[in-house]
């Protein structure tokens, strides 16, 4: 049997299902989880380059990687190449083992900063921060981008060539434009020729929601793996299971609902013990409301669970919640769980 993965510069990434940077989930707790349970490859949340922003509270916690499974994969994002390099030493000094520079993000916030994918209106910056970062670090780089500024303007394949040329190790391609943001069809066509145009490793990224899709896609775009975000929100057993069905063509068992609410009591100890008790309790609330869609019951009561102010009232009433839940929904069926509870069908686009 051939070996399952692919080659990331002198790296063997033994997966073909990567956890996506998402600001605001993929924090230490959720990738500790997502490795815990099976994940091999997960990209922390994206960090600003400006020095200035470097040691806030937010870029500090974004930059945790203690006790972290291998690799550790830190996102910077910015729009000047020397921040953008001094961030990529900074972050290897502090424990990256794999940089990656976010021009993918379509969130109004980064774009006018011209950052994230408003950088790929400006193909000569590009290249400059390209090579600005691998110059400055000898771990390899990354690059996630998406298809271009809108419809009119698609230059994935230039970006993909400059990427290439600048020494870049992979590409992760998010088949919407800028414009598109989360919305409308992805290309993955388009991605299938940025996939034929350059020799990196390139990873597909957008609406892949479940293991057969993620099978579509590789089949469709020859990509060497998919990157997976929201679906994998409330459901850290995904990736693991994703690339179960690749290897093997077949679905894990899925986890009993007791194993659901153990997880996500643990999740949820987990966040109020590193952001401390008040934010720990305002992150945990998405994640418990992406949890309970697989453990459907009582909206009063999660209504009632998502208001509370005390993280120990919070643990509390979760834990009765979950209890009640699990008796309820104690045999998922098994092709049911890695479904996600809601969403448009994939449809491959030529």
């Amino acid at each position: 049997m051939t070996d399952f993965g692919f080659h990331l510069a002198d790296r063997f990434i033994p997966t073909r299902c990567l956890v996506a940077p998402m600001a605001g989930v993929t924090d230490l707790p959720f990738r500790q989880l997502c490795k815990q349970l099976g994940a091999v490859y997960a990209v922390a949340e994206m960090s600003a380059a400006n020095p200035a922003l470097q040691h806030t509270r937010k870029s500090v916690l974004r930059r945790q990687h203690d006790n972290e499974p291998a690799p550790v994969v830190v996102q910077i994002a910015g729009a000047v190449p020397d921040y953008l390099a001094t961030a990529a030493m900074f972050n290897v000094r502090h424990g990256a083992e794999i940089i990656d520079i976010n021009m993918g993000c379509p969130a109004k916030k980064v774009c006018a900063r011209q950052a994230g994918s408003a950088l790929l209106a400006d193909e000569p910056l590009v290249a400059r921060i390209l090579q600005a970062v691998r110059k400055a670090v000898t771990v390899p780089v990354t690059l996630k981008i998406r298809l271009g500024s809108d419809v009119e303007n698609q230059n994935a394949v230039r970006i993909a060539r400059l990427a290439e040329l600048s020494g870049i190790d992979m590409l992760t391609v998010h088949g919407r434009t800028r414009a598109q943001k989360y919305t409308g069809s992805v290309n993955y066509g388009a991605i299938r020729e940025v996939v034929e145009t350059v020799s990196i490793p390139v990873i597909a990224n957008g609406d892949i929601l479940s293991a057969q899709q993620a099978s579509e896609v590789l089949q469709h775009t020859g990509a060497a793996a998919v990157m997976i975000g929201r679906a994998g929100q409330g459901n850290p057993w995904l990736y693991a299971a994703v690339d179960q069905y690749l290897q093997h063509g077949r679905l894990p068992q899925p986890p009993s609902a007791d194993q659901r609410c153990q997880v996500l009591l643990q999740h949820v100890q987990n966040l109020h013990a590193f952001y401390g008790c008040a934010q720990g309790l305002r992150v945990a609330r998405k994640h418990i409301g992406w949890y309970l869609r697989t453990l459907p019951g009582d909206t009063a009561a999660l209504a009632q669970l998502l208001r509370v102010e005390q993280p120990e009232v919070q643990l509390r009433l979760l834990e009765h919640l979950l209890l009640q839940r699990a008796n309820d929904h104690a045999n998922t069926r098994h092709s049911d769980f890695y479904q996600p509870p809601a969403g448009p069908a994939l449809s491959i686009a030529a």
